[in-house]
């Protein structure tokens, strides 16, 4: 896991400005929520971080202590962390072959249905992790 901590800064239009002091200028985005922009920040610092990675390019290490960061309000610090392996994994998106076992009269009538079952289990278990 790699964690850099992100500025957020509530501009005039009302939305949430977001940097990271640590990478600046290169990893910004924004939200027009605070929830939009702690997404946007994740995906900012991942699409930045895998980037730098399939350039070979050097990528400053995080700042630990946020007390170094010079944060004036009502300027915020959100740590924000990646896990650029799973990040990996996700860009790639390849396909697993799973074998499982289900009752077969919920085969029967899933195939009467016409059930992928395929996309079905994979969203049951985003559903159950919590993802997207």
């Amino acid at each position: 896991m790699t964690l850099y901590f992100a500025r957020f800064h509530k501009n005039s239009k009302k939305q949430y400005e977001v940097t990271f002091p640590d990478l600046e200028p290169y990893a910004a985005t924004f939200g027009d929520s605070l929830e939009e922009a702690l997404q946007s920040s994740h995906d900012s610092l991942t699409g930045y971080l895998l980037t730098q990675q399939d350039f070979n390019e050097k990528v400053p290490a995080p700042t630990k202590d946020p007390s170094k960061f010079d944060i004036v309000a009502p300027d915020f610090l959100v740590p924000v962390e990646v896990d650029l392996k799973l990040e990996r994994e996700k860009e790639q998106n390849k396909l697993v072959k799973k074998t499982l076992t289900i009752p077969s009269f919920v085969n029967m009538l899933a195939k009467e249905a016409n059930i992928n079952f395929s996309a079905t289990l994979t969203d049951a278990l985003k559903a159950k992790l919590g993802i997207q």
